[in-house]
């Protein structure tokens, strides 16, 4: 601003010098052909009084445009100020129609080629550095703005509705059935038998007492040795069911366990149960709660883990960023889609808002002050005006010149 303001005044003393000059010229012209009886006086006098005329006459058509000569309110004179607004509206019109139209933006917006941009600044290790911080950095902002209680109620509502459809009787006829299907109860009935004979080979005493308890005569005819042949009989049993996946009592648990997840359905006892049950669990409360403390823990981690350069987090994002980068290095088809895509964002964005940015140069202008608009285009073109201011003193000097040597030995 302060150079541009330097400029303006060198530029202005230079044009005004040259007008002060011509009348000093003048004048001395003047003083001379009172003394001196000489043609070449005359030809000076005459340049010299017409580039005065011309200075002049540049002086008043430059600084009419920014403010009024000398200070006289002369009509037609402050044209900027006066017509900021007219002024700002064509402008905002010429920008739009002429620089931000389909024949103008195409050849610009084809030359944009995004996904060269994106393999070069990835395939540089600061550059993939710095894109995974200001992700890091934008997603840390995103968890810390969020109001935990706003997100704690919007997931509650959310499960409130999904819960207030659930027919658990059905839900947990399926999920039965398909734990059957899959034999998960088979597998569980596996797991289970080998600490079953576990238990009764560590309680043989128990298991005694209980037979003794519940038939005492036993204890005096050599209960023990009907209680050891017991037991046998109850392990062997076992190894059976253990060793026979197709073993009866397996086959009978699988019956029941289908009568059992058709029942779940059908019969309204359970049906109760499980709308006791839902009404009991799933309150508003309860989701509330636990719906808070979840996302509360949740952001927790988050935030940890985005902290922590190390975490898994933060690990897969790399590799998740150099994944990117090699597709798009690899894959001609994306750099197309993607240059394609951007291409058209691009074309569509500058040409719907072509008449907004026209009516934001418009408005801007409008705004300003005339004063303001004013000395602003002066610092930006008043330089080059005083060229004009210039050229006028010269122009007008040889016109005035021509006009003399006409006079004198034509006319």
């Amino acid at each position: 601003m302060k150079k541009k303001k330097k400029q303006l005044q060198k530029h202005k003393f230079l044009a005004t010098s040259l007008f002060v000059l011509m009348g000093l010229i003048y004048l001395l012209m003047l003083y001379l052909q009172q003394r001196i009886n000489t043609n070449w006086i005359g030809y000076i006098k005459a340049f010299s009084e017409a580039a005065m005329v011309g200075a002049l006459a540049d002086w008043f058509a430059v600084t009419a445009l920014f403010k009024h000569p000398l200070g006289i309110k002369i009509p037609h004179t402050n044209l900027i100020s006066n017509n900021k607004n007219t002024l700002g509206e064509n402008l905002g019109l010429f920008v739009s129609e002429n620089f931000l139209n389909s024949k103008t933006i195409r050849p610009y917006v084809t030359k944009i080629d995004l996904s060269t941009f994106i393999i070069d600044w990835l395939s540089k290790e600061n550059n993939l550095i710095k894109t995974k911080k200001e992700i890091n950095n934008i997603l840390k902002s995103i968890l810390l703005k969020i109001d935990n209680q706003e997100i704690s109620n919007l997931i509650s509502k959310k499960i409130k509705e999904i819960s207030y459809d659930i027919n658990l009787s059905d839900l947990a006829s399926k999920g039965l059935f398909y734990a059957i299907e899959n034999n998960e109860h088979q597998r569980l009935i596996s797991l289970l038998i080998p600490s079953a004979k576990h238990y009764v080979e560590n309680n043989k005493v128990v298991i005694y007492d209980k037979v003794v308890e519940k038939n005492p005569i036993l204890g005096l005819i050599g209960g023990k040795a009907v209680t050891n042949q017991l037991i046998s009989g109850i392990l062997s049993f076992l190894e059976e069911i253990e060793n026979n996946s197709n073993h009866s009592i397996r086959n009978d648990i699988t019956s029941k366990l289908y009568e059992i997840s058709s029942s779940f359905k059908t019969d309204e006892i359970w049906k109760k149960r499980f709308d006791n049950l839902k009404q009991n669990l799933i309150t508003d409360e309860n989701i509330e709660n636990y719906t808070l403390k979840v996302w509360i823990e949740t952001k927790e981690s988050l935030l940890s883990n985005l902290e922590d350069e190390n975490s898994t987090l933060n690990k897969y994002l790399e590799k998740y960023l150099i994944e990117i980068q090699n597709n798009i290095a690899q894959n001609e088809n994306t750099r197309n889609k993607i240059n394609k895509t951007i291409h058209k964002f691009v074309y569509k964005l500058a040409l719907k808002n072509s008449k907004e940015i026209g009516n934001i140069i418009s408005n801007t202008v409008k705004d300003w002050e005339g004063r303001e608009i004013s000395n602003k285009l002066e610092l930006e073109v008043g330089k080059d005006l005083q060229f004009i201011r210039i050229n006028g003193t010269l122009v007008g000097g040889l016109v005035g010149l021509v006009i003399y040597f006409l006079s004198q030995y034509i006319i």
